[in-house]
This record gives C-alpha cells, sequence and structure tokens, in this order.
C-alpha cells in the first residue's frame, strides 16, 4: 500500500513539473497570444457541435455564446437527440428555424434525421432533429452535416469564452501533424451568465460544486497539461474538444452505446496511429475555457463518477492490445499502464489501503508511528497536489481574482482530502463493479439548475 501511494503521488509530482514549466513556456508567449487573430485568413474554419437531449434551461445560453465567439469563419450545429422536453421549440422561438433542404452526406451510420433547420437570423447556425441514439450518435450526424475540415464538440449546458475557438485552433497553426486539441474545462455554478456572455466569475454556493472547482483544476491544469508535454494524453473532455474530422472519420467516429465516447474515441486515435506507425500530436491547451454546470445534488454527482468510471473502463478495455504495444511510445508505455494501475484499478486499492490500515492499527499489526505515516503520506501529499493546481491556477490565469475565493479554495483543497476524495473513490468503485459484472449503463438524468443564467 505505501508503494501504491508513493508511486501515484510521485507520478502526479512529476505531471506537476510538467505542467509548471508548459505554463511558464505558455505565459512567456502570452504576450503574442493577444495579437487579435479574430480576422486572421489562415485560421481553418470550424463547424462547432453541439448535441442536446431535453436541455431546454441551458440550450438557449450555450448557442448565444458559441455565436460570439471572435473567430473569422465558424458553423454552428445543434443536434437535437430526440428530446421528449421542449429543447427543439425553445430553439425555434429564440432563433427563428426554418426548415431547410440541405444534402445530407452520410459518412458515419447514425439515428435517421427527420428534419435540418437554419436560422433567419443567423445564417451559420442549423439545427438537426434526429430521433434518439444518444450523445456519440448525435455527433457522428454532426460530423455528416458539417462542412468544416475541424470541428468542435461542445455540450449544450456549456458557455466558451469569446476567444475560446481562436485559442484552441493554435495548435494546428503550428503542426500539420495536429489531429485533437482540448480546452480548460470549469465549473459555471455560482458564475454570471448574461445572454450567453460570461459577465462576472465567482465560486458556487453549493459545497459539493466547491469540491468540484478543486478537482477540475488539478485535473486539467496539472494532469492533462502534463500528458500533453509527453504527447499522451488519453482524455479530451466532450465538453470542448476540437478534431481534425478526416481523422476522426478514418477511425471510424463516435462509437455508440458508449458511456465514455470522448475519452473512447482520443485512445482509439492514439491506438490506430500507433498501429499504422503514422505520426501525430495532440494537445492540451490551458488558455481557452469552457465554462459549464457541475453536479449539486449528492445523487446525480454519484451517477456522474460512476459512468465516469464505467466509460474508462470500456475505453481501457476496448484498446487493451494499445498497452505496451511496440509502437506505443509514451501512450502505450506509460499513460495506458498508469491509468489502468492508478485510475481504473486505483478505486479498489485507495480504499483497500485505507480499511487494512485501520484494522491494522486496530488489531496491534501496525504500530501508531505507522500509522501516521501511512496517513500523512496519502492525506498530505494529496493536499499538497490539490494546492498545488491552485496555485498554478492563480500563477497564471487569476480566474478567481478575489483574495475570499483565494481562502475559500485553500480550505476546500485541505478538506477535499478528508472525505471528499475517499466517497469519490468509493463512487468509483460501484462504477468498476457495475462493469465487471455489466450492468446496463445509462447517462441518466442531469437535474439542470441553470441558475447561473440571466436573460438580458
Amino acid at each position: 500500500m505505501l508503494v501504491y501511494f508513493s508511486a501515484v503521488n510521485l507520478v502526479y509530482l512529476c505531471l506537476m513539473v510538467f505542467a509548471a514549466l508548459a505554463l511558464r513556456r505558455n505565459w512567456q508567449y502570452r504576450d503574442i497570444n493577444e495579437l487579435p487573430m479574430t480576422y486572421s485568413m489562415v485560421a481553418p474554419p470550424i463547424s462547432i457541435l453541439i448535441p442536446a437531449f431535453n436541455e431546454e434551461k441551458t440550450i438557449a445560453s450555450t448557442v448565444h455564446s458559441v455565436l460570439q465567439l471572435t473567430y473569422s469563419e465558424f458553423e454552428v450545429i445543434v443536434i437535437n437527440d430526440g428530446s421528449n422536453d421542449a429543447t427543439l421549440q425553445v430553439l425555434k422561438d429564440e432563433f427563428d428555424l426554418q426548415i431547410f433542404p440541405q444534402a445530407y452526406r452520410v459518412q458515419l451510420q447514425t439515428q435517421p434525421v427527420q428534419a435540418i433547420y437554419r436560422s433567419s437570423r443567423h445564417p451559420q447556425l442549423k439545427v438537426i432533429d434526429k430521433f434518439n441514439g444518444g450523445k456519440a450518435d448525435s455527433l457522428n450526424a454532426g460530423i455528416n452535416a458539417s462542412q468544416y475540415p475541424l470541428f468542435c464538440g461542445v455540450d449544450a449546458d456549456s458557455i466558451l469564452q469569446r476567444d475560446s475557438l481562436q485559442l484552441v485552433v493554435k495548435p494546428f497553426l503550428r503542426s500539420p501533424l495536429m489531429v485533437a486539441t482540448g480546452g480548460t474545462i470549469r465549473a459555471a455554478n455560482g458564475c454570471d451568465v448574461r445572454g450567453g456572455y460570461l459577465h462576472r466569475v465567482d465560486l458556487p454556493k453549493n459545497i459539493w460544486a466547491r469540491f468540484q472547482v478543486i478537482e477540475y483544476l488539478r485535473a486539467f491544469l496539472f494532469g492533462r497539461l502534463g500528458w500533453s508535454e509527453l504527447n499522451a494524453m488519453l482524455i479530451i473532455s466532450g465538453a470542448f474538444g476540437l478534431f481534425k474530422k478526416s481523422t476522426v472519420i478514418e477511425v471510424g467516429g463516435y462509437r455508440p452505446h458508449t458511456l465514455g465516447e470522448d475519452m473512447e474515441l482520443v485512445v482509439r486515435i492514439h491506438h490506430v496511429m500507433r498501429e499504422k506507425n503514422k505520426p501525430y500530436k495532440i494537445e492540451f491547451v490551458p488558455d481557452p475555457v469552457c465554462w459549464t454546470e457541475v453536479p449539486e445534488e449528492r445523487q446525480t454527482l454519484r451517477n456522474q463518477r460512476v459512468r465516469w468510471q464505467r466509460g474508462l473502463s470500456e475505453s481501457l478495455s476496448l484498446h487493451w492490445q494499445l498497452m505496451l504495444h511496440k509502437n506505443g511510445g509514451w501512450p502505450g508505455w506509460v499513460a495506458f499502464p498508469y491509468m489502468v494501475i492508478f485510475e481504473w484499478l486505483g478505486p479498489a486499492i485507495e480504499l483497500s489501503g485505507y480499511v487494512w490500515t485501520v484494522y491494522a492499527y486496530w488489531a496491534g499489526l501496525l504500530s501508531w508511528s505507522a500509522f501516521v505515516f501511512f496517513l500523512v503520506l496519502s492525506l498530505g501529499l494529496g493536499i499538497l497536489l490539490s494546492m498545488g493546481g491552485l496555485i498554478l491556477e492563480q500563477l497564471s490565469f487569476q480566474m478567481y481574482p478575489k483574495l475570499r475565493h483565494v481562502y475559500i479554495l485553500l480550505l476546500f483543497a485541505i478538506f477535499e482530502n478528508l472525505g471528499y476524495r475517499q466517497l469519490m473513490a468509493w463512487w468509483r468503485l460501484v462504477g468498476l463493479y457495475r462493469w465487471i459484472k455489466n450492468a446496463d449503463g445509462h447517462w441518466g438524468h442531469m437535474n439542470r439548475k441553470a441558475n447561473w443564467q440571466q436573460k438580458i
């Protein structure tokens, strides 16, 4: 157990070092990055895909935020995946949709499309109305209807900052080998969004949401950024990712009937490219930010983490051949084994470590000094890593500028490791158990509060 906890925290510390170096380099080029690119003729056009199922509370703000992006040429495609609420009607009323007889080229098989609409107010906005097939099926339908070489997947409950698109596309301008990039995801809960525009950043009042703020800072600012430095990032969040369309079609598009279609696609790209020995790059870009609503209810959060663990299990098990593949490189020889040991099987090892340590001390098999050492190692380093993510945030971006915000986040960085992290491990273990038992999996219902949105 000591070896496991030492190893996982050593990996986290190494990723933090890689991330700090990357952020330092990013800070040095920030003045250049702030030069206007809105009307650059070299920026490739982008298709923005927004899959939506029962998103009547948030879909209008999300579309408004996307339409306000400062980018030279893009189209917006909303895919209504057989919603049984007023999602389609909200879109019709808000954007004055009209039936549009567009040619629909089927490159990826999907559920039948019933109609394609176009906005009379915003010519770049189209809406696909199709039979329900899930998020992956909706994204594949959006790819079929898209006309540009790059596409960006955005969740229907998310808000993009105005410069997000021009920032996330920059790796594609630097390298012809780039096939996918991902941006930072942050919690929109507590923020003030008006007419699809982020007016003010604030912390959520809900305790569950505040813990997730710390989680997201750690996961993105040194987790994915660290792996990106090795070209070994296995996850790009489905809430905000930019992909080369021809590469996605080449590997077969999104896989329907999976709970982790975003990770599975990225792992499959690594797998296919490594097997074909084709050079490619996948990169995390810390500057562009997508604000999304995180769960504020215990049961909703539990369902989300169970789904995430099942999605992770599916993604790894479907591409087991990538691990230690002769052409695997950093993804196959380092990132994939790390995911298997510390993320996939980690909850079982971590929780059994806590249980065994407490039992061993109670039964007299473990000395007090060894018991304290274990707690300091497992909890103390966890607190250090959570604080490290917060420090990287404050040194680099300062999205939470008020001193009150920093104090609150410091407290939650401590208390996250004193119960919350262990609860997340238990829920992930439930997800692993359900995957092993092959229990039916589905996304379920996300209870949207949408109280961070304000109409103009």
